[in-house]
């Protein structure tokens, strides 16, 4: 297939607003066709795209705002040189050119995102049912004016450096500016393999496709993250946006536990959206491979793209970004604790620079409120667990901090390091606000954050459903609490109700109300149904239209994008289905697994280190030790358990929050609740 040389120009050239043909494979003709999206190299006819303004023929994107334009104010970022696509590694670049790589069996619309086809992306509805439609949602063609993209980037995993990652199995396809001026991203997951691909297949699964799509439309209406207007910011930015998701009949093997059992599954990409993937790992990797100037450049671009408050020439630029990136972090996280969200992977390439929800793996809402609730079963060492999200959000902080250091004078340094000791106070702010909100208190009382702590310490020891109790609140009556009648119906404060101490907290919570000055009981409950939703993404309902959708039954991915839709509204359809009821029995016994080998792939190889750190292992037996790892992973677990002690020891020789005496700092524990701005 023919690839660009120069992609800045060739971006330039073909800015225009419709879609063109390019240059097709060698030795095949070229079809002038000025509708048209441009073939990649799978063999199939090219779709005509003709139509008005609302259709793909008047549509296009571009990668002019990424890759730069002769004569734009700007360089543009240089190019990874090497246009193959094989896995290797990759310097002085912040993108590498990588093709989609289209299935070669038939491909199903799976779902697509209506407000998002219309709102965002100015197409009318009607789309969906266009071949040529399908064939650019799938990767098979891509549109004239756009550079598929990999982005370069690195990142802490389970606190370890792991170096260079990158996109491994998604392609950047290009920018689109929409009619209302915003600017968003376009990315293909799933689309096959890239430079930064390692040892996967760059392909995705139906299953974690099907979670991703709807945890991201859960997550948007849910208001996670709310609006940057009140802040510092005059827009709003969204989580991440799923467009589309096709499946096809492509085999994909997968071992989905990493026991050995591998199973053959169906391939499948989403289209998603951001105002940007840039992430801690794409400064990480710069700083770690010292390429300051491409850092600062891409720094640069990130403030003047997606933080207009913040002056281009001001000296203190990158200390207001750290300041303005801590404080959306804390609120990130305290927002998925307000839902009993847990990520499941927060490693530092997984956090936006733009502190919005991004990559979707074992996520989970929590059922039973636990803060050792761990939606991920391969981390085992509950690194990830739900109590632990503030604490993580920190230690990534600080990975970022790091990475800014050598564009930081001594001064901008210090006061850095002040700001990220603010971070504390900030996520204890914001997570008391919400929880008072989801509790209807209004106005100030010393003793709110006793009643809040009381709560989950009863949620907890009662085992009580999180995301029911607090809804169940919005809906009892002030009489029904101070009766301690709790009907039928809300089993989640039945449940709570068995708890020893449950009347004595009721008795404070009413005391509380009833100083909120102007509220009724009727005012109390309208208010605490709006942040409390009655419907969330649950693993086992996810895990319902999974299965259905593996026998090509999409219908109850249809009935759940219109139920998160709207999920603070009781809905007909979804309390038929019995989203609202108490989780069936067989919900305790799923599991998630990350899809990718990424993580396992550095356990591996941070138990390899440790243990020639520890024991001077000469080559050969490094050797022995890597080949029993890799082509052995089923053994795997077995051996980490052998070996934990070892690594425990090792590391306890060798800490990863000692760099420029932040140890203390990286070592400090946010819960849950902090019950101090720590």
């Amino acid at each position: 297939m023919w690839r660009p040389r120069v992609p800045w120009a060739l971006a330039w050239l073909v800015w225009i607003a419709r879609l063109e043909p390019v240059p097709p494979p060698a030795g095949a003709a070229a079809d002038s066709s000025a509708a048209e999206l441009r073939g990649n190299g799978s063999g199939a006819e090219h779709g005509a795209c003709a139509g008005g303004a609302a259709v793909l023929g008047a549509w296009a994107l571009s990668s002019e705002s990424l890759l730069g334009t002769p004569g734009s104010r700007r360089d543009p970022f240089p190019i990874d040189p090497i246009q193959e696509n094989y896995v290797r590694n990759v310097r002085n670049c912040i993108f590498s050119v990588a093709y989609p790589t289209p299935f070669k069996s038939r491909v199903l619309l799976v779902a697509v995102s209506k407000e998002v086809l219309e709102n965002i992306l100015d197409l009318d509805v009607s789309v969906r049912e266009r071949a040529d439609f399908l064939q650019f949602i799938s990767g098979e063609k891509v549109t004239l004016g756009s550079i598929p993209l990999a982005h370069r980037y690195g990142g802490h995993q389970f606190g370890i450096w792991a170096g260079q990652l990158g996109d491994g199995r998604a392609h950047l396809i290009g920018v689109y500016t929409n009619r209302h001026g915003e600017r968003w991203e376009l990315q293909l997951k799933g689309s096959g393999k890239t430079p930064y691909s390692r040892n996967g297949d760059g392909r995705a699964v139906l299953r974690s496709s099907v979670r991703e799509f709807l945890c991201s439309e859960a997550m948007h209406y849910l208001g996670i993250p709310t609006s940057r207007a009140a802040r510092c910011f005059s827009f709003i930015i969204h989580s991440i946006l799923i467009y589309s998701l096709i499946v096809s009949d492509d085999d994909v093997w997968r071992d989905q536990f990493y026991n050995g059992n591998i199973k053959k599954e169906r391939g499948a990409i989403v289209l998603r959206l951001a105002k940007s993937w840039f992430r801690i790992g794409s400064l990480e990797i710069l700083a770690h491979s010292g390429e300051l100037d491409l850092q600062r450049r891409l720094l640069d671009f990130v403030i003047q793209e997606h933080f207009p408050s913040i002056a281009r020439n001001d000296s203190n630029r990158y200390l207001e970004f750290f300041s303005t990136v801590v404080l959306e972090t804390a609120n990130l996280i305290a927002l998925w604790m307000s839902v009993g969200f847990a990520h499941g992977v927060c490693n530092t390439d997984n956090f936006s620079l733009l502190s919005i929800t991004i990559d979707y793996g074992p996520f989970g809402f929590m059922d039973s409120y636990d803060p050792n609730f761990v939606p991920n079963t391969s981390d085992d060492e509950r690194r990830y667990k739900i109590g632990n999200q503030a604490n993580v959000g920190l230690f990534n902080l600080n990975k970022l901090l790091q990475a800014l250091e050598p564009l930081l004078d001594p001064r901008q340094k210090q006061l850095a390091s002040q700001i990220l000791q603010e971070y504390g106070k900030h996520y204890y702010i914001r997570f008391t606000e919400l929880f008072k909100r989801k509790l209807g208190l209004l106005g100030e009382n010393e003793d709110d954050n006793h009643l809040i702590a009381f709560l989950l310490k009863l949620m907890e020891d009662a085992e009580a459903d999180f995301t029911m109790t607090f809804r169940q609140l919005s809906e009892i009556t002030e009489d029904q609490l101070k009766e301690l009648h709790i009907p039928e119906e809300f089993w989640a404060l039945q449940d709570l109700a068995k708890h020893k101490l449950f009347s004595e907290w009721v008795t404070m919570y009413l005391l509380r109300l009833n100083s909120n000055k102007g509220d009724s009981d009727t005012k109390r409950r309208k208010r605490m149904a709006t942040v409390n939703p009655r419907y969330v993404l649950r693993n086992w309902i996810a895990e319902s239209a999974i299965r259905k959708a593996n026998l090509n039954d999409f219908s109850e991915i249809h009935l759940l994008q219109q139920v998160l839709q709207h999920p603070f509204h009781r809905q007909q359809a979804a309390e038929k289905a019995g989203y609202s009821l108490r989780p069936p029995d067989w919900a305790r016994d799923l599991k998630l697994e990350m899809e990718q080998v990424g993580k396992i792939w550095s356990l591996i190889w941070e138990y390899i280190y440790i243990l020639m750190k520890t024991c001077s292992l000469c080559p050969s037996t490094y050797l022995l030790l890597s080949y029993m790892l890799i082509f052995r992973h089923a053994q795997c677990f077995l051996l980490k358990m052998l070996l934990r002690p070892l690594c425990y020891q090792a590391k306890a020789c060798f800490p990863v929050e000692t760099e420029n005496g932040t140890k203390v700092l990286a070592a400090k524990t946010l819960r849950l609740f902090p019950t101090s701005a720590t």
